[in-house]
C-alpha cells in the first residue's frame, strides 16, 4: 500500500494571488494559518492568502464547489474529513485506505483528496523516537477520525502488533479492520481501567492517544507506565495524560508536532515547492 505523499506539481493557473484556507467547525483555534502563511512568505509568495473558514460537513460540498479558480488548496479538519474525500474528483490511494481526507488540492481535473494526517503521525512517531525493534507493540487509544491515519502510520513505522482501546468494539471495527489489512496483529481492549491495559501500555513501544484531554482521564492511571506517548491534542497543552507520562519518565510528543509534519506535505502540494521547514517550525514558537 502506497502511503507516500503525491509528487509536487506547480499550482494550476500559476502562482500569482492564490488563496487557501482551513475548513472546520470549530476552526477558530486552528494553528494552520500560522504554518501556511509562514511557508508562503518564506517561499516569496507574498500575495498568497490562507484563512480560517467555519464549515461543517453539511456545508462543505457547496462551499468547495463554489470556489473560484484562484483557490489552490484546502486543509480540512473535523468534522469534514470524510465528506472531503467524497466530494473530490481524484483521491490518493492512502486517502481511500483510511477513508478520510484532510487535504484538497486543485488540479487540472478538479479537486484531489489526500490524507497528510498520515505524514503528521509518522513525523510524531519519529520525534518521540519509538523503539520498534525492541518493542514491536503499539497501543492506540480511541477510534475516531484521527485513529485510522494513526493506524496507517503505526504500520508504516514497522510495528507488528496493535492494541486498540475504545468505548465500543463495534465503533472500533473500522480501525481493527484497517490494522488487519495492514498485516498488524490486532486486539481490542475496552476503554476502562484494567490490569490488561496497564500491562499493554507498559510493554508498548508507543502509546498513541487520539481522544480529547478530558475524555482520556478515566484511564490515565492505566497509562502512566508508558515509555513513549504521542498525544494528538495541542490545545490545551500539556494534557493531563502528557503530564502523567512525563512524570513517570516517559517521552512525550504533542499534537503540534503532528500538525507541523502534516502541514509540510500540504504546503508542497499547494505550492509545488519544497516546504521551508525551519520557517514553519519557527511559526509555532
Amino acid at each position: 500500500m502506497d502511503l507516500t505523499p503525491p509528487p509536487r506539481h506547480a499550482p494550476v493557473g500559476g502562482t500569482v494571488g492564490r488563496r487557501a484556507a482551513v475548513l472546520g467547525s470549530p476552526v477558530s483555534h486552528s494553528r494552520s494559518p500560522d504554518l501556511h502563511l509562514a511557508a508562503y512568505r518564506a517561499l516569496g509568495l507574498d500575495d498568497w492568502t490562507y484563512e480560517r473558514i467555519e464549515c461543517d460537513e453539511r456545508r462543505l460540498p457547496e462551499l468547495v464547489g463554489a470556489l473560484s479558480p484562484e483557490w489552490v488548496g484546502l486543509s480540512v479538519t473535523m468534522p469534514g474529513k470524510r465528506v472531503a474525500l467524497e466530494v473530490a474528483d481524484e483521491r490518493t490511494e492512502r486517502a481511500v485506505l483510511v477513508g478520510s481526507a484532510n487535504t484538497l488540492v486543485r488540479t487540472e481535473n478538479g479537486w484531489r483528496a489526500d490524507c497528510t494526517d498520515i505524514d503528521g503521525m509518522i513525523g510524531a512517531l519519529r520525534e518521540v523516537d519509538v523503539a520498534v525493534a525492541e518493542r514491536p507493540h503499539a497501543v492506540l487509544v480511541g477510534a475516531g477520525g484521527t485513529a485510522l491515519p494513526s493506524v496507517a502510520a503505526i504500520a508504516e513505522a514497522g510495528f507488528a502488533e496493535l492494541t486498540v482501546v475504545a468505548r465500543d468494539e463495534g465503533r472500533a471495527s473500522d480501525v481493527v479492520e484497517l490494522a488487519r489489512r495492514l498485516d498488524l496483529d490486532v486486539r481490542f481492549l475496552p476503554f476502562r481501567p484494567s490490569r490488561e491495559l496497564l500491562e499493554a501500555s507498559a510493554d508498548a513501544g508507543v502509546v498513541v492517544s487520539t481522544v480529547p484531554a478530558a475524555a482520556v482521564e478515566p484511564i490515565i492511571d492505566s497509562l502512566t507506565q508508558t515509555r513513549a506517548l504521542v498525544d494528538v491534542i495541542y490545545n490545551p497543552w500539556p494534557t493531563p495524560l502528557a503530564d502523567a507520562v512525563s512524570a513517570g519518565g516517559g517521552r512525550v510528543v504533542g499534537g503540534l508536532v503532528m500538525l507541523l509534519n502534516q502541514a509540510y506535505s500540504q504546503v508542497e502540494q499547494f505550492t509545488g515547492r519544497v516546504a521551508p521547514r525551519e520557517a514553519m517550525a519557527a511559526a509555532l514558537d
